[in-house]
């Protein structure tokens, strides 16, 4: 398997790229290697500062870099040979597996959407978050920043999608399916949350338990949460400032170091053809070695393909 990382993104890239593709070399499968995209003369000076290449990690020369700050509607058709348009290159002509990057979050979407498209059938694609939970694990929050405006029937694919991302990413069988909401009756809510209940209830690919409030985020009511961009991005930014707050308090115990998503890494983007995570610009060396990891995982899984003959079936 190839994991092709974007070394020029991320507020601190490529120093703590490289440190993190590193550690993450150490942890992947012996058939695994990483593909750190970039300007060549750069990487190789960190890596050789850092000890050297080990065998399982290559160098892709891409001469520009897209900025965090950049425009992505510009930035994608402009800079041909970016370090995210050479990702997407590898992933469209399957010369690698997965493409991750901790870079500009708008150009990883644009790059997926315009390079790999998104999967026959789906409206939207969307990203995919993790949400801690008191059980222990994690559900699966969606959409997290891909899409603040919504029509119903697209978050009833987000549902779906992500449904299917919880058992494989988890072994979840029928997830349950809770929409968020300004209270649990189904007469709540704006007239997007409403109509998409309806729809939600009526679709037999999915285990729908009703509405969710905020307050229903961290139990077990539900294994995936649907709601539109705005709203995700919300929760999980807030979620995001729950460990630091804690921490700096001396409070720290098993549940709230799921809240750290240096350790979660990132988050994918389901419903386009292809493998492709997203992590924080301002990620360390850890939070890149799991972004990397998570990929790989989500590589293994074949999340992408399972999403497609999904939809297709329906299609059909």
């Amino acid at each position: 398997m190839k994991i092709a990382v974007d070394a020029m993104g991320g507020d601190h890239a490529p120093k703590v790229v490289v440190e993190g593709a590193l550690l993450a070399s150490k942890e992947l499968s012996s058939d695994d290697s990483i593909l750190l995209i970039g300007i060549e003369e750069v990487i190789n000076a960190q890596l050789n500062i850092l000890g050297g290449k080990p065998s399982n990690i290559f160098v892709v020369h891409a001469s520009e870099v897209i900025g965090m700050e950049e425009s992505p509607t510009k930035a994608i058709p402009q800079k041909r040979d970016s370090s995210i348009v050479k990702g997407f290159e590898l992933l469209a002509t399957n010369e690698a597996d997965v493409f991750c990057s901790a870079g500009n979050t708008g150009a990883m979407l644009v790059g997926a959407m315009f390079t790999i498209k998104p999967i026959d059938g789906i409206s939207r694609p969307g990203i995919a978050g993790f949400i801690p939970r008191e059980n222990g694990k994690y559900g699966i929050l969606m959409d997290v920043g891909a899409n603040a405006d919504c029509k119903p029937e697209t978050l009833v694919q987000f549902a779906e999608m992500a449904s299917i991302f919880a058992t494989d990413l988890y072994g979840i069988e029928n997830p349950k399916v809770g929409l968020i909401n300004v209270g649990e009756e189904e007469q709540k809510g704006s007239i997007l949350a409403q109509s998409a209940f309806q729809l939600l209830k009526q679709n037999s690919n999915i285990n729908f338990v009703g509405n969710i409030e905020g307050r229903d985020i961290y139990s077990d009511k539900s294994d995936v949460m649907i709601c539109d961009g705005f709203t995700g991005n919300v929760i999980l930014k807030s979620a995001e400032a729950v460990y630091p707050l804690m921490k700096k308090r001396n409070f720290v115990d098993a549940f709230v170091n799921m809240f750290n998503w240096q350790y979660v890494g990132g988050s994918p983007i389901l419903g386009v053809n292809g493998n492709v995570v997203i992590g924080h610009g301002s990620s360390c060396e850890v939070a890149i070695k799991n972004m990397i990891l998570l990929s790989e995982k989500i590589a293994q899984s074949e999340i992408s393909n399972k999403i497609k003959q999904a939809f297709n079936k329906v299609n059909f």
